[in-house]
Parts: C-alpha cells; structure tokens; sequence
C-alpha cells in the first residue's frame, strides 16, 4: 500500500469519452460537499434507490460528509468533473477491508449523463487503483433489477452471482492480478 496525496498528478486524468466530452477526473476531496449535493439533485429517485438500495429524500450534512471526507489509508473515490461546466458529473468509491486485501467499489452518475461511457470510464480507473494498491478482488453488490449495471460488470470481468441470502441482489467480484512495482 503506498502513501497517498492528493495532489499527486498520477490520479489526475483528462479524459475525452466517445463523443468528444471532456472530462476531468480527479480524487475526491474533503471541499468537494457542495458539487457532491449538485450531483445528487441530478440522480433521480429510482436511481438513487438502485444505488443506495434505499429510498432517500434528504441528504444530511453527516451523510455528505462521509461521501466526501474519506481516510486515503483505506478508501479512494475518484470524481469526473465537466471540463466545460466545472459540474460533477459522477463519482466511485472503493473502500478495502481492514487488512487491504480486498475492496468494495460503489458508483454513482449523473441520471441524465448514462449511456455515454462515463461510467465505463470511472470503473475502469478504480480497477487499475484497486490493483496499484495490490487488492485480490474488488466486488459490490447490485440490485438484480440494475441491468446496465450488471450488464457493464460482466464486460468489465466481473463474476455475478445471485446473493445466497438476498435472492433480490447480486453480489459482482472481480479478481485482481496486482501491478508489481519495481
């Protein structure tokens, strides 16, 4: 596991998705409250439920900070900011179990923005985080209903299988081989 900073340039990226969009994606910080409530307003309820499993109507200060204030040693989300608005635009998390072993992922867009490969894009970079942080596997769980989710997760590699306990959730692993640093 190495020592992370925030300004370091290598979590930095400008990406230009498929139909010319330029995106800006960056580590989450502590600053970032207020553009993490504009995205939230932009997620629709029914996406918001297949996210949180749960149905949300207000997102209080304790619950933004904690989407937004996360300790570097054991998480890391990464946010893709418009280029031309400054909006953001979607974010992904991944949280690693106490001994770094493994992690579990979570993501969130823009509901009006899906489709266009930014989602793509921002499991791709945790996947390659995961692997620098030399994790085994990552996983989420997903409502069985969230196809494109599910859909994105097999191409992506991921296993999927229906949760033993929760017939209504599918639990999705991906197994790392980790980057070996010289």
């Amino acid at each position: 596991m190495s020592a992370f900073r925030l300004d370091n340039p290598q979590w930095q990226r400008h990406l230009v998705l498929g139909d010319g969009w330029r995106i800006f994606v960056r580590p989450i910080r502590p600053d970032d409250e207020l553009l993490i409530r504009d995205l939230l307003v932009h997620v629709s309820k029914e996406d918001l439920r297949l996210r949180f499993f749960d149905s949300i109507r207000e997102f209080s200060p304790q619950f933004i900070a904690k989407l937004t204030q996360l300790d570097y040693g054991r998480a890391m989300a990464f946010v893709a900011i418009d280029e031309a608005s400054s909006e953001m635009l979607g974010v992904v998390w991944l949280y690693s179990d106490s001994i770094h072993e493994t992690g579990e992922y979570a993501i969130l867009l823009r509901s009006d923005l899906k489709g266009r490969g930014l989602g793509w894009a921002l499991m791709q970079l945790i996947i390659e985080y995961a692997k620098s942080e030399g994790l085994s596997r990552i996983y989420g769980e997903i409502l069985q209903e969230n196809a494109v989710m599910l859909k994105m997760c097999r191409e992506l590699g991921f296993e999927v299988k229906t949760d033993v306990e929760d017939r209504g959730v599918c639990d999705v692993t991906l197994v790392l081989a980790p980057n070996r640093q010289p």
